[in-house]
């Protein structure tokens, strides 16, 4: 599964946000795997609100900020979504930055870490709806994050040592959906 490209997608951009702790802890726990992980912060990519006049599922992307954001995710093989719980679901500039898409979501395999005073888990159901509709396979294991606990005074993640097993299993699963979806899109 060398060949498999499969992108962490940082869903926070608030100010003084927890998030870039948080993905860069999963960057760390996934170096030196088959699959070639890497980071796309959603501050790096500042999309407005949906302004596309047709459905993403048409294709006909109209704007340069869309078509690149297109091209950005088009090459990768599955997802890590990496999402604050705002009110009992994800964040609006994560979900904004996935309508955008279509296509490019399809046929491809995702994972979710989360973060919240629930450990972000209602955030996670929500995307696995959204996944659902853009024909990404989700996998079953996910880490859910507590403020209360892996977060220092609510700021500084300090995830306890369990975690790291768990986001092997994630990579694990994560890897072999996307290998096998990968044959669907060739």
């Amino acid at each position: 599964m060398s060949d498999l490209r499969i992108a962490i997608i940082l869903g926070s951009t608030r100010p003084g946000r927890n998030g870039k702790a948080v993905a860069d802890w999963v960057v760390e726990q996934a170096a030196g795997r088959s699959a070639s992980y890497e980071l796309i912060d959603l501050l790096d990519h500042p999309l407005p609100l949906l302004d596309e006049p047709t459905p993403p599922s048409f294709g006909a992307y109209e704007n340069e900020h869309t078509k690149a954001w297109a091209a950005t995710i088009a090459p990768y093989d599955g997802f890590i979504f990496v999402t604050p719980e705002y009110n009992h679901s994800t964040s609006a500039v994560l979900k904004n930055a996935i309508d955008y898409l279509y296509a490019e979501w399809n046929n491809k395999a995702a994972g979710f870490v989360a973060w919240g005073s629930l450990g972000g888990a209602r955030a996670i159901e929500h995307l696995r709806g959204i996944s659902a509709e853009l024909q990404i396979a989700d996998v079953r294991q996910q880490l859910s994050f507590s403020l209360f606990s892996d977060f220092e005074d609510f700021s500084t993640f300090t995830p306890g040592p369990q975690y790291a097993e768990a986001a092997g299993v994630l990579f694990d699963q994560l890897e072999a959906w996307a290998g096998a979806l990968k044959p669907l899109r060739g």
